[in-house]
């Protein structure tokens, strides 16, 4: 059974599309806000995500990006804004799909398994310097050994992945972790992590070959 999070602060609209989506064989679960939609997402193992742009607490854009650097997961936008600028701007962040309200349920359906199948067909396993790195599921092996990362690893490992070749400075690594976890994460913990995350990454920790330091600027992985 796919399992689908809906985030809209609209009740009415949560009741009704989680009743018929449960009919169609989805499993719901519902968020009404930009905090409430990133814990549920953190500790669930979504199919596809229903995001709604205009939200009470937080906006779907910044709910978006946090869910991409946490897993990549297809995002369907759903809006009652259809101007171009917030079409372009959900598929810029990386949304799959975009549908105006009001919507047609079945339409609806119809394009969430548009969406899951080409997501699953376009899915692999990404491998970087000897890990293998599973986004689907959140997991990372080395030598076919989980590594078991923490949520917060995990995190700043899927920030230099999508950064490979950029050298990234700890203000932005700071910036992208924050919005992330909605966490406090200050300087010196995020060189906690970046040691700890070495630790089990690393072949040799104390000379590093995946995550470089670039002296007086920040960080790289990869070319």
């Amino acid at each position: 059974m796919n399992r689908v999070l809906i985030v809209e602060d609209d009740a009415s609209i949560v009741s009704t599309l989680t009743e018929f989506l449960r009919a169609e064989g989805f499993s719901c679960d519902a968020a009404f806000g930009q905090q409430d939609a990133l814990e549920l997402f953190e500790n669930g193992n979504y199919d596809v995500v229903l995001l709604d742009i205009s939200l009470r607490d937080g906006n779907g854009f910044s709910i978006c990006t946090a869910m991409k650097q946490v897993r990549d997961v297809p995002v369907i936008f759903l809006s009652a804004s259809g101007d171009e600028h917030s079409v372009v701007t959900g598929l810029t962040l990386g949304a799959d799909d975009y549908i105006s309200k009001p919507f047609r349920p079945r339409e609806l359906v119809s394009r969430m398994r548009t969406v899951m199948r080409r997501f699953e067909k376009n899915q692999q396993i990404v491998e970087l310097g000897g890990l293998k790195i599973d986004t689907e599921r959140g997991v990372v092996y080395k030598n076919k050994s989980d590594l078991c990362l923490s949520a917060l690893e995990y995190r700043l490992l899927l920030v230099f992945l999508n950064n490979r070749g950029r050298v990234m400075t700890r203000s932005q690594l700071l910036e992208y972790i924050w919005d992330a976890a909605g966490d406090f994460v200050n300087d010196n913990t995020l060189t906690v992590y970046i040691k700890r995350l070495r630790d089990k990454i690393e072949d040799d920790p104390q000379n590093p070959s995946i995550i470089i330091t670039v002296r007086g600027v920040g960080y790289k992985v990869g070319d």
